[in-house]
């Protein structure tokens, strides 16, 4: 069976855009970091674990749901991915101008079994609708129609996204005692991280629109 990917040109553009979201906390990463300085390190590894094995649930149910649409006429890739990159956007305006995440774990979280720990990352974001989302947004526009198999190139790109996750939110842990406490309190990094992130979302997809503007 031939394996389809994406070309090479789009798994970098992935990797680099990845990176870029994946480094700037969000509330998973700041309830590893709450994990890891109230239970060690290795609870937050194992959060770590517990998160991204749920991502895999979101990928799965992105690769079935969007190939199938995907694959059914042109028309439905650019709704798509027009409609993800317009996601996109609007979540780049919603977090400038919403309101700011509360920090994770001000208060003093609880301590539970690694198994308990494992169960809690998974359930949390397996049950999270805008993760689901975001995969629904952002894996279409690094997807190459002409190369077919539309549903192995999309698990091959979030599987990518994943490894990038543990890889990424583990560092967090690792650093979580010393970085960690500045980045749970700090209502200074609350109030520019919405605009980086914003403005990188925003940026993400507009690209993303004028991309698909010139290829067709």
């Amino acid at each position: 069976m031939e394996i389809a990917i994406p070309s090479a040109a789009n798994i970098s553009l992935f990797i680099g855009a990845a990176l870029v979201l994946l480094l700037i906390p969000g509330p998973a990463v700041l309830y590893i970091v709450a994990r890891s300085m109230e239970q060690g390190r290795l609870a937050g590894f194992v959060s770590d674990l517990g998160i991204h094995t749920a991502t895999l649930v979101h990928i799965l149910a992105a690769a079935l749901g969007l190939s199938a649409l995907l694959a059914s006429s042109a028309l439905a890739f650019s709704i798509v991915k027009y409609a993800g990159a317009a996601y996109l956007v609007w979540l780049g305006l919603k977090k400038i101008f919403g309101h700011a995440d509360a920090p994770a774990g001000d208060e003093t979280l609880v301590r539970h079994s690694h198994a308990r720990l494992f169960r809690d990352g998974f359930i949390v974001n397996l049950l999270n609708p805008k993760t689901a989302l975001f995969f629904f947004a952002f894996l279409p526009q690094f997807v190459d129609p002409e190369r077919g198999h539309l549903a192995m190139q999309i698990a091959f790109l979030g599987l990518l996204f994943a490894l990038l996750g543990l890889v990424t939110d583990g560092c967090y842990a690792l650093v979580a005692g010393t970085a960690g406490r500045w980045l749970k309190h700090s209502r200074r990094y609350l109030g520019i991280e919405r605009y980086v992130s914003g403005t990188l979302f925003i940026g993400l997809g507009l690209a993303a629109a004028l991309a698909g503007h010139r290829k067709n």
